[in-house]
């Protein structure tokens, strides 16, 4: 992804989910996605799909269970 998409990714994150500490990170060695963090916590992965020509972007974020309690 270019940077120009990972900085329209953090857009669009931060006001999604009114979090203006989100950030989007390259990823070493991976050129079809970025880390996401709110702050300094990683919290998921945008993946992109180009798939038929139209490209779109995935989020996928894991939920522990142990960080549900307390």
């Amino acid at each position: 992804m270019t940077k120009d998409e990972l900085a329209k990714i953090e857009k669009f994150l931060r006001k999604t989910l009114a979090s203006p500490t989100i950030s989007v990170r390259t990823r070493p060695r991976k050129s079809d996605s970025a880390e996401v963090y709110v702050g300094e916590e990683f919290i998921g992965v945008v993946y992109e799909d180009d798939e038929d020509d139209e490209k779109s972007y995935n989020f996928q974020m894991a939920i522990l269970g142990m960080d549900l309690e307390g």
